[in-house]
């Protein structure tokens, strides 16, 4: 089936089987997984760009960046512009993914450290399988809600302890950052049942080309660079891995599963960032941690049988 047929006949790639069953389920989350995986990393990895680079500078790189790379990949492959009606989701998930969700936590890691910053990922499935419903019109089951809720409720706590219940000035930031990804994060599950996943976010980073690059060349001269290989490193991979190939996964396996119960497969991030954390920026691993995993895995484990 070639490109062309993926973006004018989303019919003929309708799934056979109900999402999340069977094969196509097990592949879905498989891929989902290794998405979270991936984003679990963005955290510290941008913490060591901003070693080098200011918070508008690092962002506008980041952006600029994945986008050349994903221009270069649609160029490869010779995939057509998407369609008229997919054009307004696409804008909603760089606007949310793209921009605003890496800008707003990339200033809020400059006032609050990694493990702090990861409460935005604790409520960030929660959001998500909120947006997704409001705009498919799909309606979770009470069990799968009820699991979601305490996950989030668990991982909140978590975080909140770590600043003895005392919001920072960081959490304006992390706040906005988890209403634009959710909205972008549902809304590319949603076109990637249309569009292969990879072509979602490829367009979604090219859209923002044109803000990234102006952001980058405006952003320099007020925050000079000095690159290290920690922060060339960060760079890198919050552009390559959690701007775009991370992304390729999570909308697959989104696509594959419905938004709502890949959704809460993200439980997992938080606790996954605290780990890279303590290994790759040396800080110090809570002492709840490990209850709050036990708590987080089994809330993952209902959710991935209820039915949404």
């Amino acid at each position: 089936m070639t490109a062309q047929d993926s973006a004018t006949r989303p019919i003929a790639i309708a799934p056979q089987a109900p999402i999340g069953s069977g094969s196509s389920g097990s592949s879905g989350t498989a891929l989902a997984a290794l998405g979270v995986l991936s984003f679990s990393f963005s955290f510290p990895a941008t913490a060591w760009a901003l070693s080098g680079f200011g918070p508008w500078t690092a962002t506008g790189l980041r952006g600029a960046v994945a986008g050349l790379l994903a221009a270069l990949c649609l160029a490869a492959a010779r995939v057509p512009l998407p369609a008229r009606r997919h054009w307004p989701g696409l804008l909603v998930v760089s606007a949310g993914c793209v921009l605003g969700f890496p800008l707003l936590t990339t200033l809020a890691l400059r006032a609050s450290s990694t493990a702090h910053s990861a409460v935005v990922i604790g409520v960030l499935p929660l959001a998500t399988a909120a947006f997704s419903a409001l705009r498919t019109g799909r309606r979770p089951s009470r069990a799968f809600w009820c699991a979601a809720l305490a996950g989030a409720a668990a991982v909140l706590a978590f975080t909140l302890l770590q600043s003895h219940g005392r919001p920072t000035t960081a959490d304006l930031y992390l706040f906005a950052a988890l209403v634009v990804c959710a909205a972008g994060y549902a809304e590319g599950g949603r076109i990637s049942r249309e569009l292969p996943g990879w072509q979602v976010i490829a367009w979604a980073v090219v859209a923002a080309l044109p803000v990234t690059v102006v952001t980058t060349a405006l952003a320099l001269p007020g925050e000079p660079a000095h690159p290290g290989v920690k922060a060339l490193a960060g760079l890198a991979y919050t552009a390559a891995v959690s701007q775009l190939g991370g992304f390729v996964l999570w909308y697959r396996g989104m696509a594959a599963i419905g938004v709502p119960r890949a959704s809460q497969l993200q439980l997992a991030q938080p606790l996954l960032t605290l780990v890279w954390a303590v290994l790759l920026l040396g800080e110090e691993l809570p002492v709840a941690a490990p209850v709050t995993a036990v708590v987080v895995l089994v809330c993952i484990a209902v959710t991935q049988r209820a039915r949404s």
